[in-house]
């Protein structure tokens, strides 16, 4: 077993879940991240977990990448038809299987599509828009003020803009992902600005998860105002890295 399975996703979060999940937000928030360990502590619950990548514009940092630890933790992985190849050639193709493996998903099982971070990179969601609306579907947006052009609560609400109208979806909550990396503190994951219920009242979707670092929950580290926001929290480890890193 990996370490995955001593992780506890939130209440609010697995309440926020459908059995069809998108997780979208601007390059650089921390989507793929967050969905690569969402899948694999809903797979070690023993829920049956498909995952598609479905950012076929930005070449780096793709679910795709983490194909090797997904399978062996018996979450299958759809991936753009180059990348099924054993290629990263960066060609916008996408595969036969998605169609049928949202329109198969059963009560209890989760497909998660982890969403391209822009209006180019949603708008190949819209090709399957029609057969997701038919379900009950979760769209998660992932929100991080460190990231470029997200700094802002405007920014943050003008990027969902775009992602619901080239996705032709709605985005249902908001995961609160103030990472920085291999550099993050409990100082940068505290919000005494109030970003994240900013980006609550112009949107008016709620925060059903704020993410940690689980090396840092595991060195007490929590800077944590309120009980609600503790009842928040997701410990989250770090897969997606820079080739470097």
């Amino acid at each position: 077993m990996t370490e995955t399975t001593d992780k506890r996703i939130p209440t609010s979060l697995m309440a926020a879940l459908r059995s069809v999940t998108i997780v979208c937000g601007h390059y650089g928030t921390g989507k793929t991240n967050l969905t690569v360990n969402l899948a694999l502590d809903l797979a070690a619950a023993s829920h049956k977990v498909t995952v598609i990548d479905l950012d076929i514009v930005n070449p780096y940092f793709r679910v795709s990448e983490q194909r090797e630890l997904l399978e062996g933790q018996g979450v299958r992985l759809i991936a753009p038809v180059f990348a099924e190849r054993g290629t990263s050639l960066d060609v916008p193709s996408l595969t036969g299987a998605i169609a049928p493996a949202i329109d198969d998903v059963r009560e209890g099982e989760y497909v998660l599509i982890d969403l391209g971070g822009d209006d180019v990179g949603s708008a190949a969601m819209g090709r399957f828009a029609l057969t997701v609306a038919e379900r009950d579907y979760a769209m998660l947006l992932v929100i991080n003020r460190h990231r470029n052009l997200t700094q802002e609560p405007a920014e943050v609400v003008e990027n969902l803009r775009e992602i619901e109208m080239a996705s032709r979806l709605h985005a249902t909550a908001l995961i609160d992902n103030a990472h920085l990396k291999s550099l993050t503190t409990p100082e940068a994951l505290a919000d005494p600005e109030g970003f994240a219920p900013e980006v609550m009242r112009l949107t008016g979707l709620p925060v059903v998860a704020k993410t940690y670092p689980q090396e840092l929950l595991r060195q007490d580290s929590l800077i944590i105002g309120n009980t609600e926001e503790k009842s928040l929290l997701y410990p989250v480890h770090l897969y997606v890295k820079n080739p470097w890193e």
